[in-house]
């Protein structure tokens, strides 16, 4: 499965979202209007020798993620009538495949799940979780199919940092098949000539700064690069701030009510001012430049940049030798990675030393199926580890289950540290309907720094419009 930077579908976020929510919102209550709620029996169906069932996926083969939609159509569908026939049952199983803009994807399966028709398999962004679960769209995989959800013998295989992708409020809502992490990337050459260790691993934002300032006395070296400001859009938010955030002690969202203007997002702020103020540490030019997070890949390649935050994928394919974007000949021998600090040890969100964030798609049921149990046979049999493994064939990918990482990442130790270092201790962004324009409230907070506004300054002004977009203080906490 393939993954963006900002782990939503493969695809990096449109600005569209907005407009989307709104129908997210519009249908949901054009549902109310029908009597809402599902009085579906998890038993329907369960006896059934003749069954139908549909998968549905932003991949269609020829296209758009043209390898998951093979997959699917190849190995999961064979695989799975084979189980059925097996136990006597003869189920018809067909995939639908979508090859689409993302938000048209969405927009396509809030109209069918508002009619309470669509497939009874389908993948959404983990970060839609929680706006379909509000709109009354998906339902809890416990309520949806009842005691064999939460027996499911993979979620031991899956870490509950990564579970919480697919959760809502506490409960699951589908099964995330892979995921992704964010780290401190650097250069190991430039950090040799700063007289900086090879195994570089920062226990605090002092501990940056100070690499930083060795590395300024490089001559033509951008000392370090944190995504900032509105026109790197929702990198600045997962690349940047909301992992400093989780370093501070703090989510975006937590305990029902969104991170105002308080002592984190000022420590935040105050980072970013100490990286692009006086000092120098880092290039303002490339916050402010439409393309300036693709320069900043080709200057990090080209060893112009001492430290940069970013996911795995940077490591995947933007400095992939063979088919990345800014190709790095020498990346595996060159390219160092570290995990993010907190502001200090154990400072950081839940006490933790160290913090990530991660997304991803989820995989959940539609809960209008005629089939609940057949249906979660099927989410189950995708998800087991020879399909997972069958997924991932040559083309390696950190996924969300434990067992299959040890075997297809042990000749790739980047992954394997994300995998067994980076998502132990991750966080996720909430999926709920105004997070991206609070998302981009605080981007707007780092640009003002950037652009020269005090810490308290921009927090001041990011609280007052938070305010008005979560619908008063009453929905804020100043952590």
């Amino acid at each position: 499965m393939a993954f963006s930077s900002s782990g939503s579908l493969g695809r990096r976020p449109s600005p569209r979202r907005t407009g989307v929510a709104a129908a997210l919102v519009m249908a949901g209550a054009a549902l109310a209007g029908c009597g809402g709620g599902s009085p579906a029996d998890p038993d329907r169906g369960r006896d059934a020798k003749n069954i139908t069932l549909t998968i549905t996926r932003n991949a269609i083969e020829g296209g758009k993620n043209t390898e998951e939609a093979e997959w699917i159509s190849r190995t999961v569908i064979p695989g799975f009538v084979a189980a059925q026939k097996a136990k006597g049952v003869t189920a018809k199983v067909t995939f639908r495949g979508q090859g689409v803009d993302d938000e048209a994807y969405k927009t396509r399966l809030a109209l069918d799940l508002k009619s309470r028709s669509g497939a009874d398999i389908m993948d959404v962004d983990g970060i839609w979780v929680g706006e379909f679960a509000q709109a009354g769209y998906l339902r809890p995989l416990a309520d949806v199919v009842g005691p064999p959800a939460d027996a499911w013998e993979g979620w031991s295989k899956i870490p509950g940092s990564v579970q919480r992708l697919a959760s809502f409020e506490g409960r699951r809502y589908g099964i995330p098949p892979a995921t992704d992490g964010r780290v401190l990337f650097f250069n190991k050459k430039l950090f040799a000539q700063a007289g900086l260790p090879g195994n570089w691993q920062p226990r605090s934002w002092q501990d940056i700064l100070t690499a930083a300032r060795a590395l300024k006395k490089v001559p033509g070296v951008t000392p370090v690069q944190l995504d900032a400001g509105t026109a790197m859009g929702e990198a600045t938010s997962m690349q940047g701030a909301l992992p400093l955030l989780a370093g501070a002690g703090a989510e975006i969202y937590s305990g029902g009510k969104w991170t105002g203007g308080g002592p984190a997002v000022q420590q935040v702020l105050g980072l970013y001012a100490q990286v692009y103020g006086p000092e120098g540490l880092g290039d303002p030019k490339l916050q402010q430049e439409a393309k300036g997070r693709d320069k900043s890949f080709e200057e990090f390649a080209a060893g112009k940049i001492g430290i940069l935050a970013e996911g795995d994928y940077f490591w995947r394919d933007v400095l992939n030798p063979r088919s990345g974007v800014a190709k790095m000949r020498t990346r595996d021998q060159d390219v160092g990675y570290a995990l993010i600090p907190a502001v200090s040890p154990g400072r950081g969100v839940r006490g933790q030393s160290f913090v990530s964030m991660s997304g991803g798609a989820v995989t959940t049921l539609n809960p209008n199926t005629r089939y609940p149990q057949q249906a979660f046979e099927l989410l189950a049999f995708m998800n087991s580890a020879a399909m997972t493994r069958a997924r991932t064939a040559g083309t390696p990918e950190i996924t969300s289950r434990t067992d299959v990482n040890k075997q297809i990442l042990a000749g790739d130790p980047f992954l394997t540290f994300v995998s067994e270092k980076v998502l132990p201790v991750t966080s996720y962004r909430p999926g709920l309907t105004v997070y991206p324009q609070v998302s981009t409230a605080l981007q707007e907070a780092t640009a003002a720094v950037v652009s020269g506004a005090s810490p308290q300054e921009a927090a001041a002004r990011y609280a007052g419009k938070l305010e008005g977009i979560v619908g008063g203080a009453a929905n804020v906490a100043a952590r």
